[in-house]
C-alpha cells in the first residue's frame, strides 16, 4: 500500500503541473475546477479501456433499439456500472474543433456518468480553455497520462483525488478538511467499527455502510476495501450523502468505478434535507465538520425536534448552534438497525466539546444522556493532535453501537491514543503527523482487549452522571437613608420613569428619616420609611417600592434574615450557588457532608427536579476525557530549585564582574 501510495502522490504530482498551463489564464481557485473532471475523464476512459471495442460493436448494432434496452446492453459490454458509446478518447480528439469533440464524447456517456461533469460545469470550463487557445494541450497532457487500473488502484485514485483536492485548496485558501478525512483516520476508524464483528460478515451476507457526509468518497471505499480483505463472498453496498457538488460528482465517480449503485450516493445537506430517510444501515462512519454553526439549516431542525419530538432524528435535544457536530451524531442513530436484527455499529469523528460542552438540562447534555442512557456509546479515542489537513485541535474517535457484547453492556472505555503519533516528513497544511499502521493496531488491539490499564479505563454509565442542585443561603440585608444611599435611586430604572416631582418628594422623604440609624431587620425599616412616604403623600408601586429597598440596602451577614409572607427565609440571588453530585449518590447526604459545615445556613432549592425523573436537581452527563488520565507531577524540591537559581545568579555576577574589568 506504501508503493501504491508513493506512486499515486507522484502521479498527482505531475497532474497538478497543468496548472502551469493554465497560470495567467485562469484564476488560482479555477485550478481544480479545470483538473478535477479532466482527471476524472481520463480515469473512466482507462477503465473502460478493455471492454472499448466491443461497447462500440454492439452500439452500431443496437443503434435503433430504444434508449432503455440499448444502455442494458451496452452496460453488460462495458462488464461496469457505466459506458461510453463514442470512438474518440482523449488522444483521438482533433486539434481544429477540441470543444465539439471533446463536449460529443462526454455526452456519449451512460446517464450517471454524464451527470458527473455536468456538477462540475465542465462544459463551461471547456469553453473557456478553448477561447484561450489551451483546451488542445491539455487534452494532450491528460492523454498520456497512465490512470488504467492496472496502474493506479482504486486505493491509489483515492490518494490522487484527496492530494488534488488539497493542492487545489491551499491555492484558493479554501479548506480541504472539508472534502475528505486523511487515510490513517479513515483506516483506524473503520478498523475499530468493524472488528470482532465476523457475525455480521458471514459468506452471502449482505452488509450496508453509508457516510452522511460522505465527501469524495473515502470512509465508503475504506469500509468496502476492509470487508473485502477480511471475509468472502459478503456484498457490501455503499450509501452516502454529499453536500459539496464537486465532492460528490468524485464520490459518485468512484461508486460508478466500483460497481456500486449510484444511486445510493445523494447531493444535498443530509441535516435540513435527508434523501436516505427511509434507511438503516449496519455500519456508519462520518467525519463531520468541526464547530461549523447549523444557522442555515436551523428552521427545519427546530422543526423537526419539536414537530416530530422522538419519532424524528432529533428527539433529546438541540446543541448550540456555533457547532453542529452532535447533530449528525442524532442523525446516524436514527438510522440504527433494530438490535433485534444484528443492530448497528457507528464511528464518528469528533472534536472535544460534544465531550463536556453544556451544563445539566442544556441540549448538549441531554444527547450525551440519551446515548449513554440507552447504553449506545461502547468507546471514546482520544487522538493525537495535528491530525487534519485544516486544524491541529484534539480530536476524539466515538465508536457507537445497539448490540453490545454481553462484557460491554453498561459500560464506556476511554482509550487516551494521543502519543500514538509519528512525525510526517512532510507537513500537508495542519497535519503534521500521522498514525502508523503498528499504532494502528496497537490502539485496536486495547479496544479489542477491553482491559483497564494505563491507557485504557473502563467506567459505568453512571460515571459520567450527576444531578446539579442549588444552593440556596438567606438574605441579610441592613438599610440607611444616608446620602450615598439616597443618591443611588436615580440610578434604578423603576424610580428614573417616575415623574420629576415624584422623584424629589421620594428624596425628600428619606432625608426626612435619621441618616445614621443602621436598620438590621427589613420589616422594623418598610414600617419606618412607609410612613414618611405617607407624610410625603407619595404612594409607590411593588416596582417602585422594591427599587427603593434595592437602593438603600446592603448585605450584612449580622442583619436579621429576610423572610417572605409565609415567614420562610429568602434566598439571596448574589450567594446562590450549585453543586454537582454524583448520580450514584443522594443529594441530601452529599449537601450534609460537602455543603453543610461550611455553610450552616444553606439549603437546597427544592423546587429545581429533572423534567425526566422528577426528583431533586437537575440531571447532567458529561465526559470528562482528560481528567481521567491526568498524571499529576510533583514540583522539583525547593533545594533543587535554589540551587539552580544560585548558579543563575553567580554566572551572572561573573558576566557583570567581566564586563566591568
Amino acid at each position: 500500500m506504501t508503493d501504491d501510495k508513493t506512486s499515486a502522490s507522484q502521479t498527482a504530482a505531475f497532474i497538478w503541473s497543468v496548472a502551469d498551463l493554465l497560470r495567467g489564464d485562469f484564476k488560482q481557485s479555477q485550478y481544480g475546477r479545470v483538473i478535477l473532471p479532466f482527471t476524472l475523464l481520463r480515469r473512466l476512459e482507462c477503465v473502460l479501456e478493455p471492454t472499448k471495442d466491443k461497447v462500440l460493436s454492439a452500439a452500431n448494432e443496437h443503434q435503433n433499439k430504444p434508449d432503455a434496452v440499448r444502455e442494458k446492453l451496452l452496460l453488460r459490454c462495458a462488464d461496469q456500472s457505466f459506458f461510453n458509446a463514442s470512438p474518440l478518447s482523449l488522444s483521438k480528439l482533433s486539434d481544429t474543433q477540441t470543444a465539439e469533440d471533446l463536449m460529443s464524447y462526454v455526452q456519449a456517456f451512460s446517464q450517471d456518468a454524464r451527470e458527473i461533469f455536468e456538477h462540475f460545469h465542465f462544459e463551461d470550463f471547456v469553453q473557456q480553455l478553448s477561447a484561450n487557445n489551451l483546451l488542445y494541450q491539455v487534452v494532450r497532457r491528460f492523454a498520456s497520462i497512465d490512470l488504467s487500473p492496472g496502474s493506479i488502484s482504486n486505493f491509489g485514485m483515492g490518494v490522487i483525488f484527496e492530494e488534488l483536492i488539497r493542492k487545489f485548496a491551499e491555492s484558493s485558501n479554501e479548506t480541504a478538511g472539508e472534502h475528505f478525512t486523511p487515510r490513517d483516520i479513515v483506516h483506524l476508524t473503520t478498523s475499530l467499527v468493524l472488528t470482532d464483528q465476523e457475525a455480521k460478515l458471514k459468506p452471502n451476507s449482505i452488509v450496508t455502510i453509508y457516510d452522511p457526509t460522505a465527501g469524495t468518497g473515502g470512509f465508503l471505499s475504506e469500509g468496502d476495501e476492509y470487508i473485502q480483505k477480511i471475509s468472502e463472498q459478503v456484498t457490501v453496498s455503499l450509501h452516502g450523502q454529499e453536500l459539496n457538488p464537486e465532492s460528490y460528482a468524485i464520490c459518485k465517480a468512484d461508486m460508478l468505478i466500483k460497481g456500486q449503485e449510484v444511486s445510493n450516493i445523494k447531493l444535498g445537506n443530509t441535516l435540513s434535507d435527508d434523501q436516505l430517510a427511509a434507511n438503516t444501515f449496519d455500519v456508519m462512519l462520518s467525519n463531520p465538520p468541526f464547530g461549523v454553526e447549523w444557522k442555515k439549516v436551523q428552521k427545519q431542525v427546530n422543526d423537526e425536534h419539536k414537530q416530530k419530538g422522538f419519532n424524528g432524528r432529533f428527539g433529546p435535544g438541540l446543541p448550540r448552534v456555533s457547532d453542529g457536530s452532535l447533530l449528525f451524531l442524532m442523525h446516524l442513530v436514527s438510522k440504527m438497525r433494530d438490535a433485534r436484527e444484528g443492530g448497528s455499529r457507528i464511528g464518528i469523528i469528533l472534536n472535544g466539546s460534544p465531550l463536556f460542552t453544556g451544563g445539566a438540562g442544556s441540549g448538549e447534555s441531554e444527547i450525551r444522556r440519551y446515548l449513554l442512557q440507552n447504553d449506545l456509546v461502547e468507546a471514546i479515542v482520544a487522538l493525537p493532535t495535528d491530525m487534519f489537513y485544516n486544524t491541529g485541535i484534539a480530536t476524539y474517535v466515538w465508536v457507537l453501537s445497539n448490540n453490545k457484547p454481553g462484557q460491554r453492556k453498561g459500560k464506556v472505555q476511554l482509550i487516551d491514543a494521543t502519543d500514538r503519533a509519528s512525525k510526517m516528513r512532510k507537513s500537508l497544511g495542519s497535519k503534521r503527523q500521522f498514525v502508523s499502521d503498528a499504532d494502528q493496531d496497537e490502539i485496536v488491539r486495547m479496544y479489542g482487549e477491553f482491559q483497564e490499564t494505563k491507557k485504557s479505563k473502563i467506567f459505568p454509565i453512571e460515571a459520567f452522571g450527576y444531578r446539579r442542585i442549588t444552593v440556596e443561603r438567606p438574605l441579610q440585608l441592613n438599610f440607611q437613608t444616608s446620602e450615598e444611599r439616597v443618591d443611588r435611586l436615580l440610578e434604578e430604572k423603576a424610580i428614573q420613569k417616575m415623574e420629576a416631582e415624584e422623584q424629589e418628594r421620594i428624596q425628600a422623604a428619606c432625608r426626612a428619616m435619621d441618616s445614621d440609624k443602621v436598620y438590621r431587620n427589613r420589616t422594623e425599616f418598610q414600617k419606618a420609611l412607609k410612613s414618611q412616604l405617607t407624610d410625603h403623600q407619595v404612594y409607590p408601586s411593588a416596582p417602585q417600592t422594591k427599587a427603593l429597598l434595592n437602593a438603600l440596602s446592603e448585605r450584612d451577614p449580622e442583619a436579621d434574615i429576610c423572610t417572605d409572607k409565609k415567614g420562610l427565609p429568602e434566598p439571596d440571588t448574589g450567594l446562590r450557588d450549585y453543586e454537582n453530585v454524583p448520580l450514584s449518590e443522594s443529594v441530601y447526604d452529599y449537601f450534609e457532608r460537602e455543603v453543610k459545615p461550611h455553610v450552616p445556613d444553606a439549603w437546597i432549592d427544592e423546587s429545581k427536579c429533572d423534567e425526566q425523573d422528577g426528583e431533586v436537581g437537575i440531571v447532567g452527563f458529561e465526559i470528562p476525557f482528560n481528567r481521567h488520565f491526568y498524571e499529576f507531577t510533583p514540583p522539583r524540591p525547593l533545594d533543587a530549585i535554589d540551587a539552580d537559581l544560585k548558579q543563575c545568579t553567580d554566572r551572572i555576577k561573573q558576566m557583570i564582574e567581566g564586563l566591568s574589568a
